[in-house]
């Protein structure tokens, strides 16, 4: 049932509801037996309702705007106050004719008519009995037509059955009224006071949720009884759709009453967090928006809930505020479970390489294998690679190429100099100023999982009272461990595994052998004369043309020329040096342009020492055998391969033995070993005994400044002072390297391919090395090798023999 219409529209309050109301009162008997008798007019002006129904002796208000409604009930209101009021069929129709009508209505008094603030006025009024429309007479101003009374057949007194069903009306409005909160109590205390069966029957049909259609259908029903079995059914109806409503209603109620007390509480939070120091309710509902977007597993997610949760409760004024919201922002950003996808495309990474590196087969090599094996499984761990070489190879630089070839992002690491363990695990959030590691910001910025990461300068760490950060590498770089990777400022595993890592490193020395046992070494070898040549023509000099604004229009520096420039200018490994020599030329270019002067564009070589100077590099060739003591070793420096001069002299004395150069322990060993074994082995070396108590010997190393160390120039020295003491000529162009021990044997060395390629720079044509290092020499392309010739040896004495020659040198001593 609906709100009870019992209202008073003039005072706006809640009337009475006894016999005694003025304005509303509740029908008795006597007053249906008057109304009974009382004989309706000829016609009736009709007011059509658009969304009710009006049954005989209630009382409804009713708002009438349209102009001949108005019109209608102004006349009503001056005469008799009698009208008829019928429903329209369709509520829609604004100005509804006859026939738009239903032929049943009620005939109504007019008890008020209020004029509306907005216009509109209200009328109310009160059925009194029903009837047919008979005949319309007109529809100007308003619907006039004449009328006839539809009778009621009404049961007798004494019947039981209706009596039961007016019981059972009764009942069932009391209960509805007492378990619908829409309904006021009052209207309780209203059907308790109903005399009139009818009006009982009609009042509640009259207040019950039943369409305009249902009431007009009760309406028409002619037999009281019928009409109250119908009543009865739709309040039976209504009856159970409000239990069943009131049941869902409690049982929801709880959690609603849980959500309202959260939401309240949440609102006094809020409102003290304002006055303490503004509030962060649209920072937290950002970071819910970005949080429905990750891809998070259940622990993170839940790690996150918990967090977020904490800002809540925290007052933005504190220090650790700012901290939290870092935290939360951190884990927003991370790249959680996201990751780019890999190009497969073999030929085209094979194109993308020797594009960017000339050279560098073995790195290409290797990386092709990736990707392949890649391709195949698709699953693998991201392996640890270490590109080991001089500087200005390009190490770094191929990093980006193999990022481009796998279609992933970059990301590059310097860790030169760093001796701080947090730049790699992160600091504690509990402290001031703390921040993740430069893993977890790399792959922030990266912005997925999977970068290739390039770690420069592994070899470069330090430590400290801060830690050792290459300690905490190892669990970065373990394939095995990576994929949960522990940051203290994250505080939770980061999965590692799909990141391939490139660690670049001048020397494996330096580095801890637990880590370097983590990672796979490749080695990245110096370039040869004519492989700097072509990396000049090919990238060095368009790179510089491009930086200095010019085109290969303004300069041309031919083959023979960048030759010239390798052998004169550079002594490296590498083509650092040589981008710089070659810069140089550009802004010769460049001034001259500028100053509107003219220059060479194809240089020449006498351009090339105008330009650059003298070659300044001479000293690196062979220099001569006329000297006793003087010979040619080769070393490995971290800058690449080199060649390194020992000269030994003999002076009276008492057989001392001194070393100069900044030689390292290694190295002063090696001469005490050389000179012990000729002592040795006098005899056979042809040496006579006596000499060596009768003079001193001073063996030196130029380039003082430079420290030199390694067991490499134990042959060297050995020859140097077999041909002192027997003042024989060294073989020409010879250049040698290898350990030597006490008991005459010669052992293999490393460094072998910078060694070669310094060799050729210095122009050597013969090279002696350990039988051991053949298998080294294999693995050198083919080409490197042009013009060189090998000599393996196994003992001091077949050193001897290939490297001294029976020629004596001018002016020899005799000893």
């Amino acid at each position: 049932m609906k709100k009870s219409n019992f209202i008073s529209l003039d005072s706006l309050s809640l009337q009475d509801f006894d016999e005694n109301s003025e304005l509303i009162p509740l029908m008795t008997p006597e007053d249906e037996e008057k109304i009974a008798k009382e004989e309706l007019p000829e016609s009736l002006p009709i007011l059509s309702l658009r969304n009710t129904v009006l049954f005989p002796g209630v009382v409804i208000p009713i708002t009438a705007g349209r102009d001949k409604s108005i019109k209608l009930i102004n006349d009503a209101n001056k005469g008799e106050k009698v009208i008829g009021v019928v429903s329209q069929i369709d509520e829609e129709v604004e100005d509804p004719k006859a026939e738009e009508l239903h032929q049943v209505g009620t005939v109504a008094r007019i008890l008020k008519v209020l004029k509306m603030p907005d216009g509109n006025t209200t009328v109310i009024i009160q059925g009194k009995k029903r009837f047919e429309i008979d005949t319309v007479i007109t529809e100007e101003p308003y619907i006039k037509a004449t009328v006839k009374e539809v009778p009621q057949a009404t049961p007798a007194k004494k019947n039981k059955e209706f009596a039961a069903i007016i019981d059972s009306i009764k009942e069932l409005a009391v209960q509805i009224i007492k378990d619908s909160p829409n309904i006021p109590t009052e209207a309780t205390f209203a059907i308790k006071n109903i005399k009139s069966d009818a009006f009982l029957i009609n009042f509640v049909s009259s207040n019950m949720n039943l369409s305009v259609d249902e009431k007009q259908a009760l309406l028409e029903i002619n037999d009281l009884k019928e009409r109250a079995l119908e009543t009865l059914r739709f309040m039976n109806v209504e009856f159970q759709k409000l239990e069943l409503k009131n049941d869902i209603q409690s049982k929801v109620q709880s959690d609603l009453n849980q959500q309202q007390r959260e939401y309240f509480l949440n609102q006094q939070l809020k409102t003290i967090q304002e006055e303490l120091g503004g509030g962060n309710a649209e920072e937290i509902e950002a970071m819910k928006k970005r949080a429905k977007t990750k891809k998070w597993d259940k622990k993170v997610k839940e790690h996150f809930e918990k967090e977020l949760a904490k800002i809540q409760r925290m007052n933005p004024q504190v220090a650790e505020y700012s901290i939290q919201r870092n935290y939360l922002d951190l884990f927003l950003d991370l790249p959680w479970g996201k990751f780019s996808k890999d190009k497969f495309d073999l030929k085209r990474a094979e194109k993308i390489l020797d594009r960017d590196h000339y050279g560098l087969d073995d790195v290409k090599k290797r990386i092709i294998e990736h990707l392949a094996v890649l391709k195949l499984r698709n699953d693998m761990k991201s392996p640890i690679i270490c590109l080991y070489g001089p500087p200005g190879v390009g190490k770094t630089s191929l990093g980006k190429s193999v990022a481009e070839a796998l279609g992933r992002e970059y990301v590059r690491m310097s860790l030169g100099g760093l001796r701080d363990e947090a730049e790699i695990r992160g600091h504690r959030k509990t402290y001031i100023g703390a921040m993740p590691g430069r893993i977890l910001q790399s792959l922030k910025k990266a912005g997925t999982s999977n970068p290739v990461f390039v770690l420069d300068e592994i070899d470069k760490l330090s430590n400290s009272n801060q830690g050792d950060p290459s300690s905490a590498l190892l669990e970065v770089l373990d394939p095995e461990q990576n994929s949960e990777f522990h940051d203290n400022f994250l505080e939770m595993g980061y999965d590692l595994s799909k990141v391939m890592f490139i660690a670049t490193t001048n020397s494996l020395n330096t580095i801890q052998p637990a880590l370097r046992d983590r990672m796979e070494i490749i080695n990245v070898t110096g370039y040869t004369i004519e492989e700097k040549v072509e990396i000049a023509k090919r990238h060095l000099l368009p790179k510089q043309l491009k930086e200095h604004g010019l085109t290969d229009k303004h300069i041309k520096i031919a083959k023979p020329q960048l030759e010239k420039i390798v052998e004169g200018y550079t002594r490296e490994s590498g083509v650092r040096g040589l981008e710089k020599q070659i810069a140089k030329m550009v802004r010769y270019a460049a001034k001259n342009i500028a100053m509107e002067q003219d220059y060479n564009i194809k240089i020449s070589n006498d351009d090339i020492i105008e330009i650059l100077g003298g070659p300044k590099l001479e000293r690196d060739k062979y220099e001569n055998n006329n000297v006793a003591g003087v010979v040619t070793g080769l070393a490995w420096t971290r800058v690449g391969g080199d060649i390194l001069f020992i000269e030994s002299i003999l002076s009276k004395g008492k057989g001392s033995l001194n070393i100069t150069g900044n030689l390292g322990k290694v190295m002063k060993e090696s001469s005490t070993i050389a000179m012990e074994y000729i002592k040795a082995h006098a005899e056979e070396l042809g040496i006579d005994p006596d000499v060596f108590e009768k003079y001193n010997v001073h063996i030196h190393v130029p380039e003082g400044a430079t420290p030199k160390d390694g067991p490499s120039a134990g042959v060297t020295m050995l020859t140097s002072l077999v041909s002192l003491f027997t003042q024989r000529k060294v073989k020409k162009s010879l250049a040698m390297t290898g350990e030597i021990t006490l008991r005459g044997k010669v052992l293999p060395v490393g460094g072998i391919k910078e060694k070669i390629l310094a060799a050729k720079r210095a122009k050597i044509k013969e090279i002696l090395l350990c039988e051991d290092n053949r298998r080294d020499i294999e693995e050198i392309k083919p080409e490197y090798l042009n013009g060189l010739t090998f000599h393996y040896v196994s003992d001091m004495l077949e050193v001897v023999d290939i490297a001294i020659t029976d020629q004596k040198v001018k002016n020899a001593k005799k000893l």
